[in-house]
């Protein structure tokens, strides 16, 4: 069934899902900031576009949500379904990182994937699908009020680029798109949410 992926395809999931999921991370992540429905569907905008709107404008490609505004209502979705039922049950700010290390995976994918139809190379592939994962989380966070994540605590960025990397090796190597992407939202999936567990972390120039 991996096998049977088309570049198209996973380009087009990936960022769908990613939309999805960014989305409700950044109502989880508002949770307490005395944010309205608008003012959430605003940060839902950036955390889960901004990304790859920035990727494409880099790239000189048509933005991703403005060619198909579905990307822009299953974000807005993601982030009402989300609004409401925090209302309902009682979640923690923290569950946000599960979303939130969903939608970096599947945005990393989502990047390398749109920088290499473009005939880029693999440097700048791989970076271009770390920034699609990672801007929109910068502002998410500056919205918030919120120092970015990017910039402190466990492994996110890293983990995004180690990821597309990934990616990019296994295609190299002549797997399937379907099977490179798959391993590659593993890897960074696992790769973040085991930095949250056991605080791995990167050297910081921080003062004691």
């Amino acid at each position: 069934m991996l096998d049977d992926l088309t570049t198209q395809q996973v380009l087009y999931w990936s960022t769908m899902l990613a939309a999805i999921f960014s989305g409700s991370a950044a109502v989880l992540d508002a949770r307490g900031k005395q944010v309205d429905l608008f003012g959430i569907l605003i940060i839902a905008f950036c955390a889960a576009l901004g990304g790859g709107t920035l990727r494409d404008v880099l790239l000189d490609r048509p933005v991703f949500w403005i060619v198909d505004h579905y990307y822009l209502i299953m974000a807005w979705l993601g982030a009402i379904a989300t609004f409401y039922l925090a209302r309902w049950v009682s979640l923690s700010p923290r569950w946000y990182v599960v979303p939130d290390a969903a939608a970096l995976a599947l945005y990393a994918v989502a990047g390398t994937q749109a920088a290499l139809t473009v005939g880029v190379s693999w440097l700048v592939a791989s970076f271009m699908g770390m920034l699609t994962a990672v801007a929109g989380g910068i502002l998410r966070d500056i919205l918030c009020n919120d120092e970015p994540m990017v910039f402190r605590g466990e492994l996110y960025a890293t983990a995004a680029w180690c990821g597309s990397l990934l990616m990019i090796f296994l295609l190299e190597l002549g797997l399937s798109i379907g099977i490179a992407s798959t391993a590659t939202v593993v890897l960074i999936f696992a790769m973040r949410l085991s930095a949250i567990r056991w605080k791995l972390v990167l050297p910081s120039n921080r003062q004691k």
